[in-house]
């Protein structure tokens, strides 16, 4: 299939990383209102910036597209 998507480059600028965390690397004020979960998953921006923590990755993705961002797989 040859269908060209221009969306994505609008976005390049905005591309964010999303990668798991473990709870219990971050700090206690954090894993107190973290119940049961083991891990979490931080959306960064391109200079490392964390700029959200969420239960899931399918959420992490869903909130950088509804802010206009490219989310990306981080390791």
């Amino acid at each position: 299939m040859d269908v060209k998507f221009d969306g994505l480059d609008e976005a390049a600028d905005r591309i964010v990383y999303v990668r798991p965390i473990a709870v219990e690397t971050l700090p206690e004020k954090v894993r107190a209102q973290i119940n049961g979960m083991k891990t979490v998953y931080a959306v960064h921006g391109e200079d490392g910036e964390q700029l959200a923590l969420v239960a899931d990755r399918d959420l992490a993705f869903s909130l950088a597209r509804q802010h206009d961002m490219a989310p990306v797989n981080a390791h």
